[in-house]
């Protein structure tokens, strides 16, 4: 089955309650699960870095809520396209907080083909390498 991912950054919504953001994320995991859909949210107070993956229709389907949401503004989208395999397996969506420097890093890196670095590779990580250097501890 052909897989999907897409990775965006927000601005959340000034007055988002931290126990409003996480009955979303709750909400999200529910919604993903039945779509086939993983992935991670991070948030560093005041934006969103969110990575998802999955089938075309079920990424379409998340995506599609997630431009509608009143929860954050200013959506730019950082990279869209296939995958060979899922880097987030077990996750229907979680929220982790991360550091803003942090946030503003991942969304500056590179994140062209979802693309991991190999052992040897001349240049740095990745912006998916971060991520789940980030994520890791959280396995």
């Amino acid at each position: 089955m052909p897989l999907c991912a897409i990775a965006y950054v927000s601005q959340a919504k000034a007055d988002l309650p931290v126990e409003r953001m996480h009955a979303l994320v709750d909400d999200a995991a529910r919604f993903n699960k039945m779509a086939g859909v993983t992935g991670v949210l991070l948030n560093d107070g005041q934006r969103f870095l969110q990575y998802i993956e999955g089938p075309p229709d079920g990424i379409d389907s998340v995506y599609e809520r997630i431009l509608r949401a009143g929860s954050h503004h200013d959506l730019m989208e950082l990279a869209r396209g296939h995958l060979g395999q899922r880097q987030f397996p077990y996750w229907s969506m979680r929220v982790l907080p991360v550091e803003a420097s942090l946030l503003r890093q991942l969304a500056a890196g590179d994140w062209s083909g979802f693309a991991r670095t190999l052992a040897g590779d001349a240049g740095g990580p990745t912006a998916i390498d971060l991520l789940a250097q980030i994520v890791q501890p959280s396995l």
